[in-house]
């Protein structure tokens, strides 16, 4: 699995296999996160090229997790989701970052209307989404 909806990401947000690295600046995390997240603020150095800045907090995501990186829109993230695959861990970019969620749980219709044609019809939503 490559990414993950913010549609899925609610579902399965409480449980304890999930771990979702926010990877904003801090000061865009103290304004507003996924409930439950952890900040590790390496989106600039990611920007740069940095992909190493993740190492530093690599001992704070619980083995046997899935991963779920974050940041304003999903690019970003997707570096560090790819750097964390290449390390061996089971990760996944959350599509739209923050921004994503965000529409999601304001209740934007388009999101909240994929989530629930597919809890009527599996098939008829691809699951990315």
């Amino acid at each position: 699995m490559g990414n993950i909806g913010p549609s899925q990401l609610d579902d399965r947000r409480s449980e304890k296999s999930v771990f979702i690295l926010d990877i904003r600046p801090q000061t865009d995390y103290q304004q507003g996160h996924i409930e439950g997240s952890f900040n590790a603020p390496v989106y600039d150095d990611l920007q740069r090229g940095d992909t190493h800045a993740l190492d530093s907090f690599l001992n704070k995501i619980p083995s046997e997790t899935v991963v779920v990186t974050v940041c304003k829109a999903g690019i970003a993230a997707q570096k560090a989701t790819n750097y964390l695959r290449d390390q061996g861990y089971n990760a996944m970019t959350l599509n739209g970052g923050y921004t994503g969620w965000r529409h999601y749980t304001e209740g934007t219709l388009v999101y909240r209307g994929l989530s629930l044609l597919r809890q009527l019809i599996p098939s008829a939503v691809p699951s990315d989404r």
